[in-house]
């Protein structure tokens, strides 16, 4: 079977963590379906086999369900949607309101011991409307949930309020001697709509940092065609147009420059607050902004292949996922609606078998229906996460998913490549050493030959260094990884490689000298030819100027750093002083970097030999190919965008700003998140906890309760919103 589709659909007409887990729940009963249903962002991310199931089918399931579901449309369509069903809201609570005001007035009133009384026939005209035209959604969303085998918190309220208004119909109409509720069941209908008003309010707050991010692609761009200069749409861009930035200008797509200097800020893209120089050669991306040269550039990628495509649905898919921690939630949320429902009939039966009258029973059976709203404990973990991940998305973060930023906050090992991820990844070539029967041009070329057959980061800097000079290529290469390399040049068996390569081979070698530059960080290579040893050729990675900061912070916060490098012992110790690490592996193999990183992931007894407890949560961070592996295997894993695709895409979090202080961010970003999680539950959890028995008790009037529900869902999405204060750690002061 092929490999499966995936799809984001925009779902309407979902009111609490019910109503998700609800409509999770059908979705994945349907053959060949995945899905992933969003209360936050109200999306459903569905993977599907197109041989099996159309999208239009989905969205048929979807509102077989009782909701609606539609493809996503531009941000901008979407976002007039939302405002339009904002409006909506607003003009449904005004109306409502206007309508409870003189009912609410009567009621205050009589709480100060004014006696004022409005007809019976005038609530009933007051709170009719009230409860079957505004309140219309309620008994809909609840027939649809009740109807789809489980129970929303539509549930509660069409039957707190139905409860009131139907009592209260029977009172007037049967002239029974008992309060009536007109007033109850109109304004907890309008104290339920004010709460999903503020809370549409707030979410519409959570995704701007995407919004932001959408809104940096530029509309037009000066684009040379035919020799003529045009100002066209960008989505008319072409590959290979030949474009200009001018000062000041939006770069429209991904490009390399053919002629001019300037700045670029790309702080939008990596979090960099300092402009980029750019020159021929460099790489230009979308949306970020040219300072006061003119650049002329050809479009490398247009329209969703460009980088802030692709991060903006990195941040889709990562505010689309879910968190561990939220399984608890929809595990509670799943029988939530049942259980206060018997709560209530519970202290329906107990007050009216006490003797306190059919009304007081029913009307603090109704307090119970009404404060306990599941909304707040489905909208707890998904908001914080939506806002974090912009928030990261802007510091130059991204996150895969939600469980990486999850479990980053557990972090207790950070395992990091030295080369790329400590230092630059950009080595020179510091010394060139010949023995005395051999020139230094002699032994470069050489060098160079062999190099030229690797993609290793060592043999680029030797061809760097030797210039374009005319160099033999060599023949029949093989390599060695973590050693070095085999070939032939002009007719002759050739080795290019660590010291321990060159013993493994027969090479006698001055190991004295070796040691002393190994000592000053510096790699070494041997070469030779024909079994006769040419010389050394040492080669230096500058650290980067954060590594040193970075790990002191990473210390502080009780992560232990450990570095892995293929060099020596000798160049590890150093390069490992210099960065302020004190444990580190040398000598290394990249076949081995996963199995290291796995070391780490148990405690084993040494006597027996088996596993006894599970070990730390274990971190890599890495940017080359070799790392992929160990970057899989991890716990959670680190990749500096210069890194490879293939790094890249086995990391769970990539780090746009190539600085390992990116690291600190997103651990301090996970921990500031699950911080604000764990309140938001605490909120959710506590109103309920606190709430319910105070209703049971009859301590809590139902108006109180329909308020106290309202604004529990909004104290939790504005907590979230909070996250939107994190700052970087980069922003703060290094003290060693």
């Amino acid at each position: 079977m092929k490999n499966p589709v995936h799809i984001d659909l925009q779902v309407t007409g979902m009111h609490c963590a019910n109503c998700s887990a609800r409509l999770e729940k059908a979705l994945n009963q349907i053959p060949d379906v995945e899905a992933s249903v969003s209360i936050a962002t109200e999306k459903a991310h569905i993977a599907y086999h197109p041989d099996k199931i159309t999208p239009d089918e989905l969205i048929k399931a979807i509102q077989d369900t009782g909701f609606n579901a539609h493809f996503l449309r531009d941000f901008a369509a979407e976002k007039r949607s939302r405002a339009s069903a904002l409006q909506t809201q607003q003009r449904q609570f005004i109306l409502s309101a206007l309508l409870t005001a003189p009912m609410l007035i009567e009621m205050l009133l009589m709480a100060t011991d004014t006696h004022f009384m409005l007809p019976y026939w005038l609530q009933f005209l007051l709170a009719t409307p009230v409860q079957f035209w505004i309140g219309r959604r309620f008994y809909t969303g609840a027939w649809s949930s009740l109807k789809g085998g489980g129970a929303n918190m539509d549930v509660l309220v069409a039957l707190g309020t139905s409860a009131a208004y139907f009592l209260s119909c029977a009172v007037w109409l049967l002239g029974l001697d008992q309060p009536i509720y007109f007033e109850a069941s109109a304004t907890l209908i309008t104290l339920v709509l004010l709460g999903k008003l503020l809370e549409a309010r707030a979410k519409g707050k959570t995704s701007s940092a995407l919004e932001a991010l959408i809104n940096l692609q530029p509309k037009t761009a000066h684009v040379e065609r035919d020799g003529v200069m045009q100002e066209i749409s960008v989505d008319q861009m072409r590959l290979d147009d030949v474009f200009l930035v001018r000062p000041g200008e939006s770069v429209p797509v991904d490009g390399i420059v053919l002629s001019g200097n300037s700045g670029v800020d790309e702080a939008m893209l990596t979090g960099e607050s300092l402009p980029q120089a750019k020159q021929v050669d460099d790489k230009v991306y979308a949306a970020t902004l040219n300072g006061q040269g003119l650049l002329r550039c050809r479009a490398l990628a247009i329209g969703s292949h460009t980088q802030l495509a692709a991060i903006i649905r990195l941040v889709e898919q990562a505010q689309g996922s879910k968190a561990a921690i939220q399984k608890l939630a929809d595990r509670i949320s799943a029988i939530f609606v049942p259980v206060v429902v018997s709560i209530a009939v519970i202290t329906f039966a107990a007050w009216w078998m006490t003797g306190a009258g059919f009304s007081a029973a029913l009307i603090n059976a109704v307090a119970v229906l009404v404060i306990s709203c599941p909304c707040a404990l489905g909208l707890a973990t998904p908001t914080a996460l939506v806002v974090s991940t912009g928030r990261a998305a802007q510091a130059g973060i991204l996150v895969k998913d939600a469980q990486a930023l999850e479990r980053a906050h557990k972090l207790g090992v950070l395992l990091l490549d030295k080369t790329g991820t400590l230092t630059t990844g950009k080595p020179v070539v510091t010394d060139v050493l010949p023995t005395t029967a051999f020139s230094d041009a002699e032994l470069l070329q050489t060098a160079a030959g062999l190099a030229q057959g690797s993609t290793h980061p060592l043999s680029k800097s030797i061809i760097n260094y030797v210039n374009n000079q005319s160099i033999t290529i060599a023949l029949n290469i093989k390599e060695f990884p973590g050693l070095g390399l085999r070939a032939e040049l002009n007719g002759e068996s050739c080795l290019l490689g660590s010291p321990a390569f060159a013993i493994q081979s027969g090479l006698s070698i001055d190991e004295p000298r070796i040691l002393l530059l190994q000592q000053q960080g510096k790699t070494v290579l041997v070469i030779a030819r024909a079994a006769t040893l040419l010389g050394y050729i040492a080669i230096a990675d500058q650290l980067r100027d954060s590594s040193r900061a970075a790990v002191a912070k990473l210390t502080a916060m009780g992560i232990r750093v450990v570095m892995i490098s293929g060099d020596n012992q000798a160049t590890a110790q150093a390069i490992a002083a210099q960065a302020g690490i004190s444990e580190f592996r040398a000598e290394v193999l990249p076949q081995d970097k996963a199995a290291l990183v796995e070391t780490y992931k148990v405690v084993i007894d040494k006597t027996t030999g088996f596993r006894v407890k599970p070990g730390m949560t274990v971190g890599m961070a890495g940017d080359g190919i070799n790392d992929a592996p160990a970057l899989a295997a991890a716990d959670v894993s680190f990749a500096m965008r210069s890194g490879s695709d293939i790094a890249i895409e086995a990391a769970d979090i990539t780090l746009m700003r190539n600085d390992l202080m990116s690291v600190v961010d997103a651990i301090s970003l996970s921990r500031a998140t699950l911080s604000k999680i764990r309140q938001n539950l605490f909120f959710a959890f506590g109103y309920n906890v606190l709430g319910i028995p105070l209703a049971a008790l009859g301590m809590l009037n139902p108006v109180i309760a329909g308020a106290a529900m309202a604004m529990s869902s909004v104290s939790v999405v504005s907590n979230a919103l909070l996250l939107k204060r994190w700052k970087p750690q980069t922003d703060q002061p290094i003290h060693d």
